[in-house]
């Protein structure tokens, strides 16, 4: 009888790298996709915080922000800017969220926190703390002693836009962050206040995709303007108000009162009222 031929198996050749499978590389801080690769993958605020502050993914950002570190106001030329990415402020726990473009040139783009150290900060936190959400009426820099109560800053771009005017592309690539912070936010978070249309705009993609129902037509900006939506976490409220921006306050159209009135609303919604 014939007998077939059998090949004899290959020996198993050994992994590289000692034994060990090698890992993919790291995305670079340079790459456009790199907040979309390192963003989700965050275990709390601080992790997020410290990967948020190294991206480089937004080149005409990256540039902008820089230029305007080195060439500096005429009234700041002594001081060091931050010029990178400014994270959020406020706790971890917090039950309201303040959302709004940030930051500025001279203001969170030179002392590395959010609406600090320019005249929207001012009136922001003359708000913040007339609402009793802020242990001080102001924030000019990092350690000013400034804190918040239950109430955290966020903003849909994290580095400081030309005419403060980032690009639908640059909001597009910056929306991990957001998105990765409000999800960290959710088990405590019960009201937002977005100040402006263009963090309300920026927003509403951010809680369809964490699973939040918005009701159709989508609710739309104004200032006052409330929705509650039902998300994974439970019920969230969304109020609108101006952005306090000098063009809005110095013009009337936001009042110190209009902008404390929303925040105390907000406060009770959020059951961080005190």
């Amino acid at each position: 009888m014939r007998r077939e031929y059998t090949r004899p198996r290959a020996a198993a050749r050994p992994p590289p790298y000692g034994g060990r499978t090698p890992r993919p590389a790291a995305p670079h801080p340079d790459d456009r996709d790199y907040p979309a690769l390192r963003a989700p993958g965050a275990p709390d605020l601080e992790v997020l915080d410290a990967r948020l502050t190294g991206c480089r993914a937004c080149p005409r950002l990256v540039a902008w922000r820089e230029e305007v570190g080195r060439v500096r106001r005429a009234a700041y030329r002594d001081e060091t800017y931050w010029a990178r990415p400014v994270p959020g402020f406020g706790p971890a726990d917090a039950s309201l969220a303040v959302i709004g473009l940030a930051p500025a040139a001279h203001g969170g783009n030179r002392t590395g926190r959010l609406f600090t150290g320019d005249p929207t900060s001012d009136f922001l936190f003359a708000a913040l703390h007339a609402a009793h959400l802020a242990a001080l009426p102001y924030s000019h820099s990092r350690d000013d002693g400034q804190r918040l109560y239950g109430t955290r800053l966020v903003s849909p771009v994290h580095c400081v836009p030309p005419d403060n005017r980032p690009t639908p592309a640059e909001r597009d690539t910056c929306r991990p962050w957001m998105a990765r912070e409000l999800d960290l936010l959710g088990p405590t978070l019960r009201a937002a206040v977005v100040l402006g249309g263009f963090g309300w705009q920026a927003l509403m993609p951010v809680l369809t995709a964490a699973g939040y129902v918005l009701p159709r037509p989508r609710p739309a900006f104004g200032h006052g303007a409330h929705a509650r939506i039902e998300g994974p976490d439970g019920p969230l409220d969304l109020l609108g108000c101006y952005h306090p921006s000098p063009r809005n306050t110095s013009t009337g159209r936001l009042t110190l009162q209009m902008a404390t009135d929303v925040f105390r609303r907000a406060a009770r919604l959020a059951g961080s009222a005190r």
